[in-house]
């Protein structure tokens, strides 16, 4: 089953609910089969990393945790907030995503 998830690799969100709410983002992977996205930055967990070779470093380590997708909207630089997404279509048949509130392209 393929879902489609309103983000894309390279966005800039912002997180709307959760202990990181507020914090603004790029997306550095889209996980759409779980419906998650991780963001720079945000959401931190602490990894317990244990020495695979000789000579590795082990201990914890923090690192961006996944978050669902429904907890991020999209950056708008032109409004300056967290916006829905809208699809406009031109007259050469292309797609894109613009901001639903100013029309400006994403």
């Amino acid at each position: 089953m393929n879902k489609k998830l309103h983000v894309k690799t390279g966005d800039t969100v912002v997180i709307i609910s959760g202990k990181s709410k507020g914090k603004k983002g790029k997306v550095l992977a889209v996980s759409p089969k779980e419906g998650k996205v991780i963001v720079e930055k945000c959401n931190m967990v602490h990894k317990h990393v244990k020495p695979r070779k000789m000579g590795d470093q082990g201990g914890i380590v923090d690192a961006e945790g996944a978050i669902y997708a429904c907890k991020v909207q999209l950056y708008c630089p032109n409004c300056n907030k967290a916006v829905r997404v809208a699809y406009k279509t031109y007259e050469d048949g292309t797609k894109a995503r613009v901001c639903a509130k100013c029309k400006e392209a994403l």
